[in-house]
């Protein structure tokens, strides 16, 4: 999730500047390295660029809806998990990453207030510029608690959270093709126009796909690479990251041939990543083996996986709810309802090894899937 800087500053256009860079490759472009501009280019990249990002209709000018923009129950539920966490880990502040339009820090911010925990410091890191001004609209009323950094300090204390980010995060693509393996990038064709284009590689997914048939599916360095710093620098505390995915043999299950690549504008969705270039969303869906490994590799121990139905509830999801109106329960059963958001988005938790064995995070008291890893 790092900027990409423009090294030509006669291109000023996001087709231009990956065509620039394109050249600069040599003709072809990886795809991690295109995603990464295409969404995080400085001022013109999805993220980084002022158009209207989450929201719950396609007439608000949004194109996808994420927990806390749902319904304020994700996270004051979100909080209780926050709560017992810091309290175990004897801290006081919050870490989010991502942190959209502020809905998560505010929900998180107010719910710790009314349970008698106030936090000391909520500190947001998130490289969009728009964001952050949305950020300082929505948490304005706690301006003297919230924080932005650009990048995480040496030593860190606290609580993290990563609500839909690890999906963001720039993967490589990798195809079979004829029984060969590539990795998949971009090129321009004879006309010009973006093209994907294949390479011979040494990189293979981290399972072998049993079958013939051609086969296209990402591996994620980045978001592996993430999972490492972040070992390295939490020294007391927990993360808690919640996202769409899967663990690693149904993520390259043989069946899922086109890989988990997908496109969001305006409330729908398409495969062409391609197209559009900074006015839709480009992700792809988490394989949680390969953060759980690397975490563990890095020093981290796993306290808990499941998904987020299962979670939230565990949270006391239901409790928080008792006195919602009947609008906000039909919000609540999207979090937790397996053909919604219940099943397909997971959450895993990760703390420094050691300090974590004595407490378990209510989120996971019930229906842990950590073997499944």
């Amino acid at each position: 999730m790092v900027p990409v800087s423009l090294s030509d500053p006669a291109v000023d256009d996001l087709p231009g500047i990956i065509r620039h860079h394109i050249a600069q490759h040599g003709g072809w472009l990886p795809f991690d390295r295109f995603m990464a501009i295409a969404l995080y280019e400085p001022g013109l990249g999805y993220y980084a660029n002022a158009r209207a990002k989450f929201g719950q209709l396609a007439k608000d000018g949004s194109d996808f809806v994420t927990a806390p923009e749902l319904t304020p129950l994700f996270g004051q539920t979100l909080a209780r998990q926050v709560a017992q966490a810091l309290a175990a880990s004897g801290t006081d502040e919050v870490w989010e990453f991502g942190a959209g339009t502020g809905a998560l820090a505010l929900q998180v911010i107010e719910a710790l207030d009314a349970l008698g925990q106030p936090l000391r410091r909520y500190t947001i890191v998130d490289l969009s510029g728009s964001l952050r001004e949305r950020q300082r609209a929505t948490l304005g009323a706690h301006a003297e608690r919230v924080h932005w950094a650009d990048a995480l300090p040496d030593t860190l204390h606290g609580v993290v959270l990563g609500n839909e980010v690890l999906d963001a995060m720039p993967v490589r693509l990798l195809a079979r093709v004829g029984g060969v393996w590539h990795e998949r990038g971009v090129a321009l064709d004879a006309a010009g126009a973006l093209a994907w284009a294949d390479r011979a590689t040494e990189a293979r997914p981290p399972l072998e796909v049993d079958g013939e048939h051609d086969y296209v599916t990402e591996i994620h360095p980045q978001g592996e690479a993430f999972v490492r710093t972040l070992a390295d620098r939490l020294q007391r505390g927990a993360a808690f990251l919640l996202d769409y995915g899967f663990p690693e043999a149904e993520y390259y299950h043989p069946q899922r041939a086109m890989g988990t690549l997908i496109c969001h504008r305006q409330h729908r969705s398409d495969s062409d990543p391609l197209s559009d270039l900074g006015e839709k969303d480009i992700t792809a869906h988490v394989n949680f083996t390969g953060i759980a490994l690397a975490a563990q590799d890095a020093g981290l121990d796993v306290l808990g996986y499941t998904s987020q139905g299962r979670f939230l509830i565990n949270c006391g999801l239901l409790d928080v709810a008792q006195h919602a109106d009947v609008r906000q329960n039909a919000m609540m059963q999207k979090l937790v309802n397996e053909h919604e958001m219940g099943e397909l988005f997971k959450v895993i938790a990760l703390a420094p090894a050691g300090t974590g064995a004595a407490w378990l995070p209510l989120g996971f008291a019930a229906g842990d899937r950590t073997h499944r890893l």
